[in-house]
């Protein structure tokens, strides 16, 4: 038995009065104890159940198992250990007897901190959401950036779901990038919803077993995005995988997998209705958070929807009565010369023009006019921008006589003109630009969704902000207040009301209901659209200069050879993204990674310095 430092104990008993009773409840340095006398022991433990609080003086103990009575949780009196993993294990006090005193140590835990990440990995993996409440909530009091709980989520998500990326880590993507947005006090709840739709969307899957990158030197990251692109074109969802932990491992560089992953995304039209591509670009926004020296694991998920992702070259409506397909293909030939024109430097003003464009009727006339914008110095980025405000004007006038759905299918455009924006932004390209495109045909598609079109509200720039605020915060609590509550929120921006604070509301909103995946991401693309990205054509004149975020990263490498082709690398990975939201909180976050990795070298004189003295013979 260990030995119990003096100065740690406190009287809580006698132990003449305890045997007598059998249990009591005692208060020790502002906890609350209860003590048992179990035959010839005598045990001390928090009286509350870790499950749910329910007094446990008021539980049976029958052969050494303490059993509460409200939900029958069960706990190993002697250690604490609980076998209903929903409860929790139950924090005993060390004791001590010296004649009638019994003596407690009420030391605070070692590392609380660490318990609560075992916990959360418990929920994780059992699918509990109480489990997964207490554990995050008491993480962010830890933490309060979140980091520790996304991380986690993250790698049990990429890990155990054998289908891949899907929704539960689209959902976690998504509320992480809300968290700096939402009310302080909103922020547990956020990661909470992201990490129980991890645990949810994983539950009952057949985990993935990841695979290994191709032995010996790898070739050159071109030829590996070759490589992957015909894989994922023939659905081999395992050789585009090994093809793309083959090219991190060879250190394939951020851009290099970007421009890899969405070439694949945008080989084929809208894949999956939008989704595919918006996983891709969610993969890659979680890795700016968590670290890109986790990109093997998270980039290795997405093969699988890459490959398996409905095509709408398959879908009639993409067919039928005007071949989009066709006519996209005819455009993207005609795509290089249309970027080789675009960097003749000319400034190029015609956005509405464009805007007005897509959301017209005339596929050809749409084609035609983002071809034209590009030629005329449009860059990559201001034409997916264009499109990105047309997919959110299709929501902002859809009339709530439709049906439900309905929005499902304005909302996916939405989400994937993001999507391809953001990835523009990251890395553009010519292979990227056939999203916009995809994106602009979407939203032609929309068009009738916007028949009847509702009227985009006019705000009054002569209310009082908080009056409005609070207008908006009962709106929400009643249904069929769509139109009525575009119009507060309108009338609180024009009335002078802060931005943040109509963001931190619909946070609040977004995390009081139950999940749902389509509302989240809609509300995730559109403040990124606000804040980061800028509000776009038809912005007040009063509107806030748009956010940043910038990353950048370090790496350093060395690798000795030790044995013939047996080498050991060290490798050291710094990560800092700095992003800046205007009128909230910016954040700033940095990532120290050390690892050491065995190499096998396939020649002897290659890749490897070699360390030994040259009168040493080489083995």
């Amino acid at each position: 038995m260990a030995t119990i430092a003096p100065e740690r104990l406190v009287r809580a008993a006698s132990l003449a009065e305890l045997r007598a009773a059998g249990r009591l409840v005692v208060h020790v340095d502002r906890h609350t104890l209860c003590l048992f006398a179990d035959g010839d022991d005598v045990y001390a433990v928090d009286n509350r159940c870790p499950h749910m609080g329910f007094p446990l003086h008021r539980g049976s103990i029958a052969d050494g198992i303490l059993t509460c009575h409200w939900h029958h949780a069960r706990f190993d009196l002697c250690t604490g250990g609980t076998f209903d993993q929903w409860a929790d294990d139950l924090r005993r006090f060390p004791v001590e007897l010296r004649g009638d005193d019994v003596l407690v140590d009420v030391s605070p835990l070692e590392d609380p901190v660490a318990h609560q990440r075992e916990r959360l990995r418990d929920g994780l993996e059992r699918n509990i959401p109480l489990v997964l409440a207490k554990a995050t909530i008491a993480l962010v009091e830890a933490g309060p950036s979140g980091i520790d709980v996304f991380r986690a989520a993250l790698d049990f998500g990429v890990e155990r779901r054998g289908g891949g990326w899907f929704r539960g880590l689209t959902t976690l993507a998504c509320f992480m990038n809300l968290v700096p947005l939402v009310e302080r006090g909103d922020r547990a709840v956020a990661l909470y919803h992201g990490v129980a739709d991890v645990a949810s969307d994983s539950a009952n899957e057949a985990p993935r077993f990841p695979l290994d990158p191709l032995p010996g030197d790898a070739p050159e990251p071109a030829r590996i995005a070759r490589w992957f692109r015909r894989f994922v074109e023939v659905r081999d969802a395992e050789g585009a995988e090994r093809a793309i932990v083959s090219a991190i491992r060879a250190g394939a560089s951020q851009t290099e997998l970007a421009d890899m992953l969405f070439a694949a995304a945008a080989d084929h039209r809208y894949l999956d209705g939008g989704h595919t591509l918006d996983f891709v670009n969610k993969a890659m926004e979680a890795l700016d958070v968590a670290g890109w020296e986790f990109a093997e694991a998270v980039l290795a998920s997405l093969p699988a929807q890459l490959a398996g992702a409905e095509r709408m070259e398959e879908a009639n409506s993409w067919r039928n009565p005007v071949d989009l397909v066709a006519l996209l293909d005819d455009a993207f030939e005609r795509l290089p010369a249309a970027l080789e024109a675009s960097k003749n430097g000319a400034a190029w003003a015609d956005r509405n023009a464009l805007v007005q464009t897509v959301l017209g009727d005339d596929p050809t006339a749409i084609v035609e006019s983002l071809l034209a914008a590009l030629r005329d110095g449009a860059t990559e980025v201001d034409v997916a921008s264009a499109v990105s405000f047309t997919a959110a004007t299709r929501i902002a006038r859809f009339p709530t006589t439709n049906e439900f759905g309905d929005w499902d299918t304005a909302l996916h455009t939405f989400t994937f003109a993001n999507a391809v924006e953001q990835g523009m932004r990251r890395s553009p390209s010519a292979e990227l630009v056939r999203g916009v495109f995809d994106a602009a045909m979407s939203v032609h598609l929309d068009r009738f969704l916007n028949v009847p079109a509702t009227r985009l509200p006019r705000p009054d720039g002569n209310g009082d902000p908080d009056e409005l605020w609070g207008e908006l915060a009962r709106a929400f609590d009643r249904q069929q207040q769509v139109d009525e509550a575009a119009g507060l929120a309108a009338s609180f921006l024009g009335s002078g009301g802060e931005a943040k604070r109509l963001v931190a509301a619909l946070g609040s909103a977004l995390l009081r209901e139950n999940r749902n995946f389509h509302t989240i991401q809609c509300v995730e693309a559109a403040a990124r659209q606000y804040w980061v990205v800028g509000i776009g054509a038809g912005a007040s004149e009063g509107a806030e200069k748009f956010g940043h975020e910038l990353i950048n990263r370090a790496n350093f490498g060395l690798t000795v050879r030790v044995w013939g082709p047996h080498a050991l690398s060290i490798g050291y990975v710094l990560s800092t993204r700095d992003a800046r939201v205007p009128a909230g909180d910016d954040r700033h976050q940095s990532v120290e990674t050390v690892t050491l990795s065995y190499n096998f070298l396939g020649h002897t004189r290659f890749g490897a310095v070699e360390w030994r003295p040259a009168e040493m013979p080489a083995r």
